[in-house]
């Protein structure tokens, strides 16, 4: 049997961008970069061969891929992402936020759909020549950053269904500001009743595509009854409170603690949500993870036993959730908007991410 997680020292050939943008239009893109749709000059790319294992490392210009219409990932979605951003540092330096678990997470994924294991090394390595060639695209606006996306899929011509035996590994980064455009002190959510993100024994664990194209149904039934996310329920009992199409969920109760639901292999292990768990316990907090009904969310939000409630991820960080909404009708959290713990802890996990507070877990990884 092939091993398909071995692999050989690389380092990177970088051809560097023939006509790159011009710092003029560079200055007007970055004034207003949105999110996720500017991108900065160059993309790095790393080949997979069965046999040959990883091989021609390179960073180059982001151009448009060259796709053979029978390319194994068209047809049967071996696909597999992850997403970080870089941030700038006090001292003018820019750093990454814990390239290392996204490494190991993205390695797991990979696992999951029969694809090869990409080493932790190549995985931040690319990302840290890219940050650092393209370092002049970090936006100046209040709370930007360079968002990471390395991703990898199945480039075998070949129409039968195994495990292809071929795979590209590539890197973009995107100058980014806020993630949700409407600006409100905290979103709503729509609970979804007839969609569920995934179930036992499925990918909802990997950070794949395709679980993200099946709660995008959900996520458009959310928006037309005038909500900002949707929250999904378990599969088998449409009664436990799982995650939302991209972000996990946290409780916070009246005596302090919080609680959030448990990693049961259909719940995404979220960087953000485990930064915040071990950020809120070393404080003396107490978090619990456990599962949690719907009704019971409604039912401890209207008696004022539960006060806060936010979502976290990589994109958004952590937003505060003010209203949650369903068939059953509606009800509010707290005061509608942030609560204290919730904005204690985002502050508290954003000024590490920046380096304005100290780091003593190592999280933050200086690039160049």
């Amino acid at each position: 049997m092939t091993d398909r997680t071995a692999t050989t020292p690389l380092s990177f050939t970088v051809h560097r961008h023939s006509q790159p943008v011009a710092s003029a239009e560079r200055a007007k893109l970055l004034a207003d970069p949105g999110f996720g749709r500017v991108f900065t000059d160059h993309m790095a790319m790393i080949r997979y061969s069965e046999g040959k294992g990883w091989h021609s490392a390179e960073i180059s210009a982001r151009k448009p891929l060259l796709l053979d219409p029978a390319s194994a990932v068209l047809h049967y979605a071996q696909e597999i992402f992850e997403g970080l951003k870089a941030y700038r540092l006090a001292d003018g330096s820019l750093a990454m936020f814990r390239p290392d678990a996204n490494a190991h997470r993205f390695q797991q994924s990979a696992r999951r759909l029969a694809m090869p294991e990409l080493p932790a090394d190549l995985f931040v390595g690319a990302i840290s020549e890219l940050v650092n060639l393209d370092r002049d695209w970090f936006p100046s606006v209040e709370g930007g950053s360079l968002y990471i996306r390395p991703f990898m899929f199945a480039n075998e011509v070949f129409l039968g269904v195994k495990p292809s035996a071929e795979y590209l590994f590539l890197v973009i980064v995107s100058p980014v500001g806020g993630y949700f455009k409407s600006g409100a002190p905290a979103v709503s959510i729509w609970v979804s009743q007839d969609y569920t993100r995934a179930a036992p024994g499925g990918t909802g664990a990997a950070k794949c595509g395709g679980n993200y194209a099946s709660s995008l149904v959900a996520q458009a039934e959310a928006s037309r009854h005038g909500c900002d996310q949707v929250v999904f329920l378990d599969a088998a009992e449409h009664r436990w409170v799982e995650e939302l199409g991209g972000m996990n969920v946290f409780l916070v109760f009246e005596d302090g603690t919080l609680q959030t639901p448990p990693l049961s292999g259909t719940i995404l292990p979220g960087i953000t949500r485990d930064s915040l768990i071990t950020l809120a316990r070393s404080e003396g907090l107490t978090v619990r993870e456990q599962p949690y009904a719907i009704d019971q969310w409604r039912a401890d939000a209207r008696s004022g036993h539960l006060t806060e409630a936010f979502a976290c991820g990589t994109a958004a960080v952590v937003t505060p959730i003010g209203r949650v909404a369903s068939p059953d009708g509606e009800f509010k959290i707290g005061a509608g908007g942030p609560g204290q713990l919730t904005s204690r802890l985002k502050q508290k996990l954003v000024d590490i991410q920046h380096g304005r507070a100290p780091d003593p877990h190592g999280w933050v990884h200086k690039i160049g």
